[in-house]
């Protein structure tokens, strides 16, 4: 077992540890790209589904109503 190839190690909190070659730790800069890249979710209830932006420019049902203006309009000649 004397032939045995050296690996290099790092010192973490648990001990030291033989880290595999082809493999590097995990970063903190990994963990958060990795964070950002997820999709939002509530912090309550993950599970629950988007309400619908019913407001302002978004607002379908405001688009399907009549202008009275537009209206008053067409009456005139």
């Amino acid at each position: 077992m004397t032939d045995a190839p050296k690996l290099p190690t790092e010192t973490t909190p648990e001990g030291e540890q033989i880290v595999a070659p082809g493999v590097k730790p995990i970063t903190v800069r990994d963990r958060l790209d990795w964070r950002a890249r997820q999709p939002m979710a509530p912090k309550r209830n993950p599970n629950t589904e988007q309400k619908p932006c019913d407001l302002g420019l978004f607002d379908v049902e405001g688009r399907r109503q009549i202008d009275w203006i537009d209206e008053a309009r067409k009456g005139k000649p």
